[in-house]
């Protein structure tokens, strides 16, 4: 096959066979047959298709499969091949509302569908991300082709080669998990376990024996002996996140622990050597800390051998949407049927937003507009951004924009007489998002 060729996606339904003359009908198409949906997940994976073609019989069959392969993968567009009588299912009436492109009835016409592929493919062609989505793979991931991005990614496959501690410092939200993820991903380690835990988020009167473990009798309700977490990362990394939380008695057990290579179980006198690497972050400016007398200087300097620094978000704006199209697509079986992407508008209202929250900020917004969004793509409004200011030099641009945006929904309002469906009508909004904008500005209707 030529590789200039369009690859088409062609998935048997009900045991059926695909015709023998579709191939030699589509000129200018590789056509790659799938029998299931797994062999099409597969074909989605490897052979990079755009656009499917479901070909299926007329009899009744459990389209909850079909509906959720088809939720999940909605960046692929899709077009049906069907008799006639499988018009007349229900389960196609939901299947051709919620996902299809198109559809073609039998005997089909071949030119007239080579027309609706044609146009798939090349609206699929737009929807596509920016070329080149940059990241490290599954749960690792550091999307963004940005600078800040780049560096930090080239910075983590330098430090996962070394075997000393790293010590990761960022804002709350901007990745610092993620980046530790990757680190050991990269390491000769990758093989092993991956510990994550939140200091913080540990009762202090149990985290001593959470980290170092204990040994039967040591207190009530140990009736056996039991590693701690140090213990169940060896021969991998263990991620102390928030270290800073850390309380300062336990402080001077990890610091032997880093220093010797070996820990105590609470409650014995036996040391017993672990070989697990040291990967630690904070929020807090740790050199702060010591100056108050919160943190161990020994402790800090210990850690801090391989300094890390993760970008806020923003710092990345280049990365944004990138970084909400990878969101969308994660999280893209919460969302309703009719949602299908996110508008240009809403792409500027996040790149004018600030982003106190950083990346979590952004995947908690991407979600609640995904859930609440009534049209069929987020706008502005659903990610609550719809008056967001000018991130630098632009408070009186965003204040303009709120102005222009009131003053819109008012004079809409009195030319429909007040009627909020008519109003909805004219701005091109819903009526739930019309109503939504009204409580936002306090615009009260006269009826």
């Amino acid at each position: 096959m030529s590789a200039s060729k369009r690859k088409l996606l062609c998935i048997a339904l009900d045991g059926l066979e695909l015709p023998a003359a579709l191939q030699d009908a589509l000129p200018g198409w590789e056509v790659c047959a799938a029998r299931s949906l797994r062999e099409a997940e597969r074909a989605i994976r490897t052979q990079g298709c755009r656009v499917g073609l479901l070909a299926s019989g007329a009899r009744r069959f459990d389209h909850a499969p079909l509906d959720r392969f088809l939720s999940e993968r909605w960046h692929l567009l899709w077009i049906a091949m069907l008799p006639p009588a499988a018009l007349k299912l229900d389960a196609w009436h939901e299947l051709l509302r919620n996902h299809l492109y198109d559809f073609h009835t039998e005997p089909v016409d071949y030119l007239r569908l080579g027309h609706t592929l044609g146009h798939a493919h090349g609206l699929a062609m737009l929807r596509d991300p920016p070329a080149a989505k940059a990241r490290l793979t599954g749960a690792t991931e550091l999307t963004g082709t940005g600078a800040a991005i780049t560096r930090l990614r080239a910075l983590v496959v330098r430090l996962a080669r070394s075997d000393a501690p790293v010590l990761i410092w960022g804002e709350s939200g901007s990745g610092k998990d993620v980046t530790a993820q990757a680190i050991h991903a990269h390491s000769p380690r990758a093989s092993g376990p991956f510990v994550p835990i939140n200091c913080g988020a540990m009762a202090p009167t149990l985290i001593q024996a959470e980290l170092f473990g204990h040994t039967r009798g040591a207190f009530t309700g140990a009736d056996r002996d039991r590693p701690g977490l140090i213990e169940s990362a060896a021969g991998g990394t263990i991620f102390l996140d928030e270290i800073a939380d850390l309380p300062r008695d336990l402080q001077a057990n990890l610091l032997r622990f880093l220093q010797e290579k070996t820990i105590y179980r609470v409650g014995s006198t036996r040391s017993l050597a672990v070989d697990t690497r040291v990967i630690a972050a904070s929020n807090v400016n740790l050199k702060q800390a010591v100056a108050q007398g919160k943190f161990r200087e020994d402790l800090y300097y210990r850690l801090n051998v391989l300094p890390v620094t993760v970008p806020p978000l923003r710092d990345r704006r280049d990365d944004l949407a990138m970084l909400a199209d990878h969101f969308f697509d994660a999280y893209a079986a919460e969302k309703p049927q009719h949602l299908k992407g996110i508008s240009n508008a809403a792409m500027r209202a996040m790149a004018n937003h600030d982003w106190p929250g950083n990346v979590r900020e952004l995947i908690n917004r991407i979600r609640r507009a995904m859930v609440l969004a009534d049209g069929r793509l987020v706008m502005p409004e659903d990610l609550e951004l719809a008056g967001a200011p000018a991130a630098a030099g632009g408070d009186g641009l965003g204040e303009l924009r709120v102005a222009a945006e009131r003053a819109a929904i008012g004079a809409s309002l009195r030319r429909a007489g007040s009627n909020v469906t008519l109003a909805a009508r004219e701005l091109g909004v819903s009526r739930m998002t019309l109503y939504r904008l009204m409580s936002k500005h306090g615009i009260a209707t006269t009826r």
